[in-house]
């Protein structure tokens, strides 16, 4: 069973996401916040598998409560946005959310991404996709600050390099142990490993790097 604690302002918005991860036979709604702080506290007290977040909350945005669940780690967090809020997803990204679903997806998304989040892997809705490709054509890599430099990569085996390509492809634990032929299990370890090296917080980083670097 997935526990999650669904952390969003508005009662009424609120009550539907419950609404619509009660649901589903294989996830359980641990808890929900009305607030940045109390999605901490309650993140601490619970600790949930994933933390469905809206990033725009009151005494604590979701931002920083995304960076402290995710130093203490507490639980994985898929971030909620909308399409026109690109400091808060990329403010979200550089604190180590695990996924980004836009606030208007179908049932059937957020739930998929939940399950998604919940297996250690990252989601990004494709609109918000685009936007960080855009980034990467500025130079720049939400997450990292800096234009990525291809140096950052001589730590890294020949098998986590190509890891990390196929993690930039969006390929999940399982697509990528088919194409590596690998244990799915010796996948994840390779992704911990890398991420480690390389100083990131999720794996939706590790993504953002590979695409920047052209892996």
């Amino acid at each position: 069973m997935i526990r999650v604690l669904v952390a969003e302002d508005q009662s009424a918005v609120r009550a539907g996401l419950v609404l619509i991860l009660g649901s589903a036979p294989d996830i359980e709604v641990a808890g929900e916040a009305a607030d940045g702080e109390q999605a901490v506290e309650l993140a601490r007290r619970l600790r949930p598998d994933v933390v469905l977040m809206d990033v725009q909350m009151p005494v604590l945005d979701g931002v920083s409560a995304t960076r402290r669940i995710v130093a203490e780690e507490l639980a994985d967090v898929l971030v909620l946005t909308t399409f026109d809020l690109d400091e808060y997803v990329f403010g979200a990204l550089r604190a180590g959310a695990a996924g980004f679903l836009l606030k208007h997806a179908e049932a059937r998304e957020l739930l998929e991404a939940v399950r998604t989040v919940a297996r250690g892997e990252g989601v990004v809705a494709p609109a918000v996709t685009r936007r960080l490709i855009a980034e990467f054509a500025a130079g720049a890599v939400p997450g990292r600050g800096t234009a990525a430099d291809p140096a950052v990569l001589e730590d890294l085996t020949r098998r986590e390099r190509e890891v990390l390509g196929c993690v930039g492809e969006g390929l999940s634990n399982a697509e990528i142990a088919g194409r590596l032929d690998m244990a799915e299990g010796t996948v994840k370890t390779h992704v911990s490993r890398l991420l480690a090296k390389l100083g990131l917080r999720s794996r939706v980083q590790a993504a953002v790097l590979a695409r920047e670097l052209g892996l």
